[in-house]
């Protein structure tokens, strides 16, 4: 049986003096006699001491960067600078040498696009590996939330009939022959004969599911991988990704914008608390990545002074009609630097997202009450004919995080909504059955998993905050 203790365990109160085994992979070899290793539970590293007349020369030679190793010594208070304790080497394992004249990682920087295409050895970085386990971090995070709150987690399913956001983007589901699929009459492919009898896609949302759940349980959420088969090569966007989707019923827009906003600090606060050091290595890593910026170009604060920031201030929240009108009032309107136009009606971009929050509020924001013709089906119609009862939370740097809105119950409103965006309503029967027997007000939002990871980490690229990312020609892995 193999025993080890954890590099993280042993820095937190070390124990001088005794015997240790650690395990994990060379950071550093320096003159043949300081190797650092790392073993992936936290940021930091031990420093082994090697005395090379006690080991032989295969051994020395096999130790390198990234070799997978085992050391047995004695943990002692270090004689150097830059580590309080390190290990005097008694034995050392070589588990796993490392060609570096063949490893395509190589002990100096390299390119967040050289790691994404090596993705199979980036975690052993320090970027990436304090990256994921911040991930492992918020992942848990959302289910202790709902858990410790007494909402049910509902698996809803990925193989899907329906298209929740109307969009059309999806990714198809079939076994039918590509090359020559049966045909029906009139010429279209007969998803009759495929595998499930209709045409089926992965699923783009877990929401209306989610609904049924919500009209039973009273709050569930599900957290799964949702898919989008959009055609965008932006560092936002991705073919898969995960979702969080509570559900709550009794419930209206003020709810559901609270509950956002509690859940998304919650988060923060859970990394901010548990993964201190990793955050502390993220922060350090982008300040240096911004020294030699432009001013203007850097980030106004540290990205834990802005997590901290954003957990200590109340979110501001405004209407799409008055965000419209701080947008078109600033100078950055006025001067032509919006990239997209701004008119009552038109979807805000990224820009116009950032703008609100970075320049004008300089804090989150919560903008509700969206022109319906805009937004999806499902949402509740307002009174005032024009717009719906949704929202989007923004955060600064990757604008829109959050998507929700107060369902819209009033059976023969949803049909009539439906109607106007040639839903077809045959389909979605069971979707409207919620209304006619038993249903409530409800809302509920999407939070895009990696959204969130992508801010709390810092990184500038979503590709960036999942272990393997899928994107247009891009399925490694």
């Amino acid at each position: 049986m193999i025993e080890r203790q954890e590099i993280k365990t042993l820095l937190q109160d070390p124990p001088v003096n005794t015997r240790v085994t650690i395990m994990g992979w060379v950071r550093a070899w320096r003159g043949n006699r300081f190797m650092v290793i790392n073993d992936g539970s936290g940021p930091e590293t031990l420093q082994v001491v090697v005395d090379g007349e006690r080991f032989d020369e295969e051994t020395i030679r096999a130790i390198g960067f990234h070799a997978c190793v085992g050391v047995t010594g004695t943990l002692a208070e270090s004689q150097g600078a830059g580590q309080a304790v390190e290990v005097i080497a008694e034995e050392i394992t070589i588990f796993g040498e490392n060609d570096l004249s063949r490893y395509p990682l190589q002990p100096k920087k390299q390119s967040m696009e050289f790691l994404r295409d090596n993705a199979q050895f980036r975690m052993r970085t320090n970027t990436f590996s304090s990256v994921f386990r911040v991930r492992h971090g918020v992942a848990y995070a959302v289910n202790k939330y709902f858990h410790d709150r007494g909402y049910y987690y509902l698996h809803t399913p990925i193989i899907t009939g329906n298209d929740a956001e109307g969009a059309g983007e999806m990714f198809r589901v079939s076994v039918l022959d590509p090359t020559n699929p049966p045909r029906t009459a009139d010429g279209k492919i007969d998803y009759n004969q495929d595998f499930f009898g209709k045409a089926t896609n992965l699923t783009v949302s877990g929401q209306l599911q989610a609904e049924i759940g919500a009209m039973a349980l009273g709050k569930v959420y599900t957290f799964g991988p949702t898919f989008r088969a959009e055609n965008s090569n932006t560092s936002r966007h991705l073919a898969e990704f995960w979702m969080i989707e509570p559900e709550i019923a009794f419930a209206d827009i003020e709810n559901d914008m609270d509950l956002a906003e509690d859940f998304v600090k919650y988060l923060i606060n859970y990394c901010l608390e548990h993964y201190a050091a990793d955050l502390q290595f993220l922060d350090e890593r982008i300040q240096e990545l911004e020294k030699n910026m432009k001013a203007t170009d850097r980030r106004p604060m540290g990205l834990i002074d802005t997590l901290r920031f954003v957990v200590e201030n109340d979110f501001a929240r405004i209407t799409y009609t008055e965000a419209l009108d701080i947008l078109l009032q600033s100078k950055t309107y006025k001067k032509g630097k919006f990239e997209f136009d701004l008119s009552w009606g038109t979807d805000l971009q990224a820009e116009h997202e950032r703008y609100l929050v970075e320049k004008h509020f300089q804090r989150p924001v919560i903008v509700r009450d969206y022109p319906k013709d805009i937004k999806a089906f499902y949402m509740r119609q307002n009174d005032d004919g024009k717009t719906v009862a949704a929202m989007d939370v923004l955060f600064p740097y990757i604008g829109e995080v959050i998507g929700g809105s107060q369902r819209e119950e009033r059976e023969d409103r949803l049909r009539q909504r439906m109607a106007e965006m040639n839903v077809h309503a045959d389909e979605l029967e069971w979707y409207l059955q919620l209304r006619t027997f038993g249903g409530c007000p409800h809302a509920g939002f999407g939070l895009g998993f990696e959204r969130i990871v992508q801010f709390i980490t810092g990184m500038g690229n979503i590709r960036d905050v999942i272990p393997f990312p899928r994107a247009p020609r891009l399925a490694q892995f």
